[in-house]
């Protein structure tokens, strides 16, 4: 049971990443950029920092940020904060020393409702005086970043973060990467019928211990194949034999695939100390951990074929009462209970081609 610290604490969080905004900056072509935009929509990205003449596609809901009057977020050149009717207003600031930050705070209060925060070479520091002072007066505080490991550095800062970071990329794989790390990335989960279940004798199966604690209905995607994979619940759930393990994750044969946070796919084998792996809950929500230990041991195995649509998949795991899958109702059931005809929660796709855990879409493949 979640104590009521616990449940305020994850309360406060999952508000947190709801009012996180990653902002989009393409540095693509103006050949490439409408497919770019495109793209981004499609993976879930709300705001981008473009001229808005420039988006073409009139289906299109992506708010933009720029100097234009016609952007939701319009970015003002001059001191002024006469309001904008439908639109919200800010400016942009430079910080090299404390005076530029009594100068940002005192802007603020004339009634911006953002800023866009340019730091050099101190980055955090000045961010966190940044942030202790204007997140009282609700004026959104906007940053730069490069690359993922900056975003999520910047949305971290006192544990509040800044409310939005204008990412600056012509990678969607990074974008991906990075709404992971926000918990703000979803995969669609389908109910997969189990086949076959079969004991298959010993074999090395991997434990992932996490530096994370997992909550009830999460777990990792595992799957003998790359386009299908079950949703191998986590450890949280103890027994009057077992202690919960709620880092842990008991994922399968070491030949398995897991889904990466960059959209990539490992063998089992492969996870280390230090890797990261994709954590999901039972609706499909993906957010990152960060690999503790892995522990391969040889243990008695079961193989588990299931059917989603036209696409059949499989898993060896370990014949064991801890080892869970997900239900379709989001209630647990262990392995060593599946019956045929029961129902799972799976993500499946079309089979593609993997170079290296790399999607080869144009190849040809056939697993069994």
């Amino acid at each position: 049971m979640l104590s009521s610290r616990n449940r305020q604490q994850r309360k406060r969080q999952r508000k947190l990443v709801k009012n996180k905004q990653l902002i989009v900056q393409p540095k693509v072509g103006k050949n490439q950029f409408t497919k770019f935009v495109n793209h981004l929509e499609e993976e879930g990205v709300t705001m981008i920092y473009a001229d808005p003449k420039n988006i073409t596609n009139k289906k299109s809901k992506v708010q933009t940020v720029y100097t234009s009057p016609n952007a939701k977020y319009v970015i003002l050149d001059k001191e002024k904060t006469s309001k904008i009717r439908g639109k919200k207003i800010g400016r942009k600031f430079k910080v090299l020393s404390n005076k530029d930050i009594d100068n940002i705070f005192e802007s603020a209060k004339k009634g911006l409702d953002f800023v866009i925060i340019e730091v050099k070479d101190w980055k955090i520091i000045p961010l966190e005086n940044i942030i202790a002072k204007l997140h009282k007066i609700h004026t959104e505080i906007f940053t730069v970043a490069r690359n993922s490991k900056e975003v999520r550095k910047m949305f971290s800062i006192l544990d509040v973060g800044v409310d939005g970071v204008i990412f600056q990329t012509s990678s969607l794989t990074e974008v991906k990467e990075t709404l992971v790390s926000l918990g703000s990335k979803s995969f669609e989960l389908k109910t997969a019928k189990v086949l076959d279940i079969q004991e298959v004798g010993d074999g090395e199966r991997v434990c992932v211990d996490t530096a994370s604690m997992l909550h009830k209905g999460e777990g990792m995607l595992i799957g003998s194949r790359a386009n299908f994979m079950f949703l191998v619940h986590n450890e949280s759930v103890g027994s009057s034999f077992t202690s919960p393990r709620p880092f842990r994750v008991n994922a399968g044969a070491v030949h398995c695939y897991t889904l990466s946070p960059d959209g990539t796919t490992k063998y089992l084998s492969e996870l280390e100390t230090g890797s990261e792996v994709l954590i999901l809950n039972s609706k499909g929500k993906a957010r990152r951990a960060a690999i503790g230990r892995c522990k391969i041991e040889r243990r008695p195995m079961l193989m588990i074929k299931a059917k989603v649509g036209d696409e059949v998949g499989g898993i060896i795991a370990q014949d064991a009462e801890t080892i869970r899958f997900v239900k379709s109702n989001g209630k647990l059931v262990s392995v060593t209970h599946l019956k045929k005809g029961d129902s799972v929660l799976a993500f499946a796709k079309s089979a593609t081609g993997r170079h290296f855990g790399m999607e080869v879409s144009d190849e040809y493949i056939l697993e069994k």
